[in-house]
C-alpha cells in the first residue's frame, strides 16, 4: 500500500511539474518574428577598386548581371543621391510594416554592401554627406560607426539583425550609410 501511495504521489507531482513548465513555456512564447529585407544591387567591378571602397568589399549577389544594367555602379550610386533621387534597388522591403506589439523584427541583409537598421526619430541623411542628397544627418546616425548605437544595428552582407521590444507605436528604420533606405514600422 504504502509503495502504491509513494507511486501515485511521484506521478501526481510530475504532473504538476509538467503542468507548471507547460505554462511557463505557452507565457514566454512570442508572435512569429516579421521579416524585413536589405536590398541593393552593388557592382563588385567599381564598389571593390582601391580608392572606392576596395577589394572585397561589395559582395554583389545578383547572379552575375553585372553590365547588364541590372547592377549600381559606384560613381552612379553617389550621382544619382546627390541628384536627390537615388537607385530604388536599394531598399528595405516591405516599406510599411504593422505588427502586434511584442513581435520581434528581423532584417536581413540579401544585399552586397553592409547596411544598418537603425531606429531614427525622424527620416534624415546618413554619417556619408556625399550620400544624403542635401538632407542632414539624422541625429542618431550623424556619428557613424563610432557611436555604438549605430555599429550594434549594422547588417553585414548574409546576416541578419532581431529587434525586440517595440512600444505601442510609428518607428522608423534607416540605413545610416544609404539614407534613403526607409522604412516605418507601426505596433498595434
Amino acid at each position: 500500500m504504502t509503495n502504491a501511495l509513494v507511486k501515485i504521489g511521484l506521478a501526481g507531482g510530475c504532473l504538476l511539474l509538467f503542468a507548471g513548465m507547460m505554462h511557463d513555456h505557452d507565457s514566454d512564447q512570442h508572435a512569429t518574428p516579421a521579416q524585413v529585407v536589405a536590398l541593393d544591387e552593388c557592382d563588385p567591378a567599381t564598389f571593390n577598386l582601391p580608392g572606392n571602397v576596395g577589394p572585397g568589399f561589395c559582395k554583389n549577389v545578383a547572379l552575375g548581371f553585372t553590365g547588364l544594367g541590372y547592377t549600381t555602379t559606384f560613381s552612379t550610386l553617389f550621382a544619382e543621391a546627390a541628384s536627390g533621387h537615388p537607385d530604388p534597388k536599394w531598399d528595405f522591403e516591405p516599406d510599411k510594416l504593422t505588427v502586434d506589439e511584442g513581435t520581434p523584427i528581423i532584417a536581413v541583409n540579401q544585399g552586397g554592401e553592409p547596411h544598418t537598421y537603425t531606429e531614427v526619430a525622424n527620416f534624415g541623411g546618413g554619417f556619408i554627406p556625399p550620400l544624403n542628397g542635401g538632407q542632414n544627418a539624422a541625429p542618431e546616425c550623424a556619428a557613424g560607426f563610432s557611436s555604438v548605437a549605430v555599429a550594434r544595428t549594422r547588417i553585414l552582407q548574409g546576416s541578419q539583425l532581431q529587434v525586440a521590444g517595440l512600444s505601442k507605436g510609428v518607428h522608423h528604420f534607416q540605413c545610416c550609410i544609404h539614407p534613403w533606405m526607409r522604412m516605418t514600422v507601426i505596433v498595434k
